[in-house]
Order: structure tokens, then C-alpha cells, then sequence
């Protein structure tokens, strides 16, 4: 019998039948999907029965979670004290698949996709991560002289959403290293590169995409950063393994009072990269690329979004850096940088207070954890007693 071991996190108010495509290339490429668990994360303004008519007929296990049943969920597991964790109306809202997955321990891994992607059809998606996963051998490793790795950095003059100012034009050494204990697959983008809005000003599109396009040219070999660098994640084609779940909180963005928002997977990459560091895991970057198809939208609108979090993009990351090195678990370096971003920041940095709510949600994230294996312990005992 097949064992339903990967939970797949979908955040969509627009477009559910992207799915389709990526079901489709699993039975093209032979991939089990029964091993496929579906949470598609929405409103309560979406059509619900139809995204789940859309699973039947896909042959996907899955459940739809509107704002409602995300309350009835937290309330059925005795967490709704916790409830602030998922923002409204925010892509931060993958955290409640994140406590889903966490929630049934059936799943080792987690797969993250966005609604604006499909895959490639030659390549087998859900079977390259989960190989990634496994990987152990040789592997092209980047680091620069800036602490900090351009995932697109065989491209020409690209830098992706959430790679500090301060670090470009960065010295790059290459090298390969023994890779094992790879805990993040990171699938990168054709299309439409995920960039910031600065940089889609500069490369000169008002409608929220970008004149330069990736290919596949643009991707030559895997890749590792060295330890101690950091790199961008995007949560647009990323798998992982549920061990790195305490430390990869998708921070509070949006729904917050310093109106930061766009930055929730990229502070998460960072939390993940430090704790992968210190108990010797590995993200894996390269394949599988998806096409990135964004649909149009105002750059400004975007600008918006991100400018309140902009100064403090150039500093979290070193918050992050020093916290957590004598930790023995993700849990451990999570409350460390937690603890940092509670009492680290500069109060002449912009919004500076806002490093202070996340170190405190990051706290909370934690201590739900907690209480969600509680209420599994406490889900066994009564199932024995019966």
C-alpha cells in the first residue's frame, strides 16, 4: 500500500486549476500520486466545492481551508490562541499547511507551490525534489565575499526579491563539495524571474513582471551555497523535510501595523539557511525549474508592499547570523533568533519594531508546535483507552 507521505501547500484565491498540470506530469512521468496530500490554503470568498470537485477529478487527496475552516481547524486541535499566526489575506498563510503537515505525522515532506506556475513537461516535478532530497554525492558549491549567494547568478545582472542591496556586486568562488543531509529542495524559475520592485522598475516594466526573461540557458548546474552564506528561498517551488518545520515560520507579512508585507519566505529562507548551517543540513537549488507565468499587475502596487520592509531586509539576515550556534535542534536555533529578533535591532532602522513582532510570533509559532503534539498525544491516548 501506498503511504501518503507528501503534503502539498497551495495558496490560491485565483487560480486552482494550475493543479492540473502538475498532476498531470506526476502520471506522465510515473510518479505515485496517491503519495500526494493536497491543502489548498483560500478565502472564504473563493468557491470552495469547486476546488474540491477539482481534486475528485485530478484523483487528489486533499482539503480546501477557507479562513472559516482554518478557525474550525485551530479550535478542533485546541490551538485557537494561536490563531494570529496565519495573517489575513497574506501569502504568509502557507503556515497553516506548514501546522497541517505538522499536525499528521504521516508526512515527511512538504511540498510549496504557487498558483502562477507549472512545470516542465519533460521533467518528473515531484520526483526531482523528493531526488534532491536523497541526494548525496558532489555537488557545485557558491559563496561570495558577501556572505550572500545569488540563486541566479549565471544570468546576466539579475538579482532576485530579497537579496540585500547591500551585498550585490559580490566576488564569487566556486568549488564542489561533498553534499548530504539535504533538508530543502529549491526548484528555480523560467519566465518571469522573481524579482523586487525596485528591480522590476529598473529593468523597465510597470506591470509588475519584467522585460528580462529567464530560459533554461539561464541554468547551468545545481548548487549549494557554502555555509555560512545565505541565499534567497522562494516558496513558489520548494520541497522540504518536515524536521526543518520550527524553523521555517513564513513570517507575519501584510497584516501587520507597519503594513510590511512580501518578505515572509525570504525571512523563513533565512531562519531555515542559519539553522541548516548549524546541524549540518543542505538546501539543494537548481532543478526542477518551473515557468513562472505572473499575471499582471502594478509594479507600484508591489513597491508598496515591500518598501516598509526594505531597510530592515538589509540587516535581519545578520540578526539571524549570530543566533543559535550552540543549538542541538531547528527548534533550538528557532527561539535563538527569535530571542534576537526580540532585542537585536537597531531602533533607528525603519519600522525597527516590526523585527520585535516577529521575534515574538516566531515564539508563539514554536510554543504551537508544542501544543500541537500535545493534542496528538493527547488524540493516541484516547484512541488506546478506547
Amino acid at each position: 500500500m501506498t503511504t501518503q507521505d507528501v503534503c502539498v501547500v497551495v495558496p490560491t484565491i485565483r487560480n486552482h486549476e494550475f493543479l492540473r498540470a502538475y498532476a498531470e506530469n506526476a502520471r506522465e512521468h510515473g510518479f505515485d500520486l496517491d503519495r500526494l496530500f493536497v491543502v489548498l490554503v483560500t478565502e472564504d470568498f473563493c468557491d470552495t466545492g469547486t476546488m474540491e470537485a477539482m481534486l475528485d477529478e485530478e484523483g487528489l487527496d486533499g482539503a480546501v481551508f477557507d479562513e472559516s475552516d482554518r478557525e474550525a481547524w485551530f479550535d478542533e486541535h485546541g490551538i485557537a490562541a494561536y490563531e494570529h499566526l496565519i495573517p489575513a489575506a497574506s501569502h504568509a498563510q502557507t503556515s497553516f499547511g506548514l501546522l497541517y503537515l505538522w499536525a499528521h505525522d504521516r508526512f515527511e515532506y512538504g511540498v510549496f507551490l504557487d498558483d502562477d506556475t507549472a512545470p516542465h513537461d519533460d521533467v518528473d516535478f515531484f520526483g526531482t525534489h523528493l531526488d534532491n532530497l536523497a541526494y548525496e554525492g558532489d555537488l557545485t558549491a557558491v559563496e561570495s565575499d558577501e556572505q550572500w549567494v545569488n540563486v541566479l547568478h549565471e544570468t546576466e545582472d539579475l538579482y532576485p526579491r530579497g537579496y540585500p542591496y547591500s551585498a550585490m556586486d559580490e566576488d564569487r568562488t566556486v568549488s564542489t563539495e561533498r553534499v548530504e543531509n539535504v533538508v530543502a529542495s529549491q526548484g528555480l524559475w523560467t519566465n518571469v524571474p522573481d524579482l523586487d520592485a525596485v528591480r522590476i522598475l529598473m529593468d523597465g516594466d510597470l506591470q509588475g513582471q519584467a522585460q528580462t526573461r529567464t530560459t533554461r540557458a539561464d541554468f547551468g548546474e545545481d548548487f549549494v551555497a557554502g555555509r555560512g552564506n545565505y541565499l534567497t528561498v522562494c516558496s513558489m517551488n520548494l520541497a522540504f523535510r518536515r524536521e526543518v518545520v520550527p524553523a521555517f515560520y513564513q513570517f507575519p507579512m501584510d497584516d501587520n501595523p507597519w503594513d510590511v508585507g512580501r518578505f515572509d519566505d525570504i525571512w523563513s529562507g533565512l531562519l531555515l539557511k542559519r539553522a541548516a548551517d548549524v546541524l549540518g543540513g543542505r538546501i539543494y537549488n537548481g532543478a526542477p525549474l518551473c515557468e513562472h507565468n505572473k499575471a499582471p499587475r502594478s509594479t507600484f502596487g508591489d513597491l508598496a508592499n515591500e518598501v516598509a520592509g526594505l531597510e530592515l531586509n538589509e540587516h535581519v539576515w545578520k540578526l539571524v547570523d549570530r543566533a543559535g550556534a550552540d543549538a542541538d535542534s531547528y527548534a533550538g536555533v528557532a527561539r535563538a533568533v527569535a530571542a534576537e529578533l526580540r532585542t537585536g535591532a537597531d531602533d533607528e532602522w525603519e519600522n525597527a519594531d516590526f523585527l520585535t513582532y516577529c521575534g515574538e510570533y516566531l515564539d508563539d509559532w514554536l510554543d504551537c508546535l508544542a501544543e500541537l503534539d500535545a493534542d496528538a498525544t493527547r488524540r493516541a491516548t484516547a484512541v488506546i483507552a478506547e
